[in-house]
């Protein structure tokens, strides 16, 4: 992890949801700090850099803020987004110091090809680790290159940096290397499934629409047999 991106931070005196909505009309985010048996900070972060900030140090970025000439270390547990505009609205930190340990989940990425016919899934997209605040590993990468079908990856199996601590189940599965399935037979294998389940589907309207001409013209072929 680099080191934290230092951000001047101002006290907040008004709470709300007018007082946030004033912030962030000023290109603001509202946030605040807890932890350490102190009271919750509330503070005004300036927009831009915070949102560079956090996009640059991942999922467990760790911020310097100075509030009101003091620092202090923050690290991000809670980031609210607005699902329309994908602006940040609000973040959560933790104070934390230098040299404490903390409990994260860091993201798991897969890299590399798997072998031919393969389907390569990601069973777990994060774990859990303990590391100093400092320290903290923006991910894990973990190679599948040529993996053959049947290849399993474990949490016991990733390689962790000095210092950092599994806390998952070392059992836990990561990376699931499957042989890939042709779509056919996983047609055939949902047809099965739900015939065993007793699930019929009706027939579309053009088949449902030929069905009562063809029964027609089989009763006047069998007529036309007959009179004959």
């Amino acid at each position: 992890m680099s080191a934290p991106e230092k951000i001047v931070a101002e006290q907040r005196t008004e709470f709300g949801k007018g007082a946030a909505r004033r912030i962030r009309r000023e290109h603001k985010i509202p946030a605040v700090v807890y932890g350490h048996g102190e009271d919750p900070q509330h503070l005004a972060l300036p927009g831009h850099q915070t949102m560079m900030a956090l996009r640059h140090g991942g999922a467990n970025a760790l911020l310097e803020l100075d509030i009101d000439g003091k620092s202090q270390l923050a690290l991000t547990k809670h980031i609210q987004v607005d699902p329309i505009r994908r602006v940040i609205e609000h973040v959560d930190f933790v104070a934390v110091k230098r040299g404490e340990k903390v409990t994260v989940d860091v993201p798991v990425h897969v890299i590399g090809e798997a072998g031919h016919d393969t389907l390569v899934v990601t069973e777990n997209a994060t774990l859990q680790v303990e590391a100093e605040a400092t320290h903290i590993p923006e991910a894990f990468e973990v190679s599948v290159e040529g993996a053959p079908a049947g290849t399993l990856i474990h949490a016991k199996d990733l390689d962790l940096p000095k210092g950092v601590t599994l806390l998952a189940d070392e059992d836990l599965l990561i990376v699931n290397v499957a042989a890939q399935v042709s779509e056919a037979a996983l047609e055939a294998e949902l047809a099965e499934a739900e015939a065993e389940a007793g699930i019929e589907h009706e027939a579309p309207e053009s088949e449902a629409a030929e069905a009562p001409a063809e029964a027609a013209a089989e009763a006047a072929a069998e007529g036309d047999a007959e009179s004959e």
